[in-house]
């Protein structure tokens, strides 16, 4: 059964990489949606698919690409599903 998260990322998160990271990730676990820098310095990360891919995603959250230094990471569940196509990086989520 499919599922999505939101997920929120603090720490030096902008400008490491993190974003391609994360997009490279998601669509090797086969997942779809979105990751983008929030103004607030957080990356946001929505992201649906199969609950276990989606578990593994938050886990490389918390670690982050080698220039990143993660300091939080929180998510919501939802059965709430959104019509994607694909992973992208959304440079405009606020």
């Amino acid at each position: 059964m499919e599922k999505k998260v939101e997920i929120f990322v603090s720490g030096r998160v902008q400008g490491v990489f993190f974003r391609a990271f994360i997009l490279k990730k998601a669509r090797e676990l086969g997942l779809f949606g979105w990751v983008g820098n929030l103004k607030d310095g957080r990356v946001k990360i929505v992201a649906q698919g199969e609950k276990e891919a989606l578990e593994k995603l938050i886990e490389y959250a918390k670690v982050g690409s080698p220039l990143a230094r993660v300091s939080k990471v929180n998510f919501v569940w939802s059965d709430d599903l959104d019509k994607f196509d694909d992973f992208k990086v959304n440079f405009s989520p606020d």
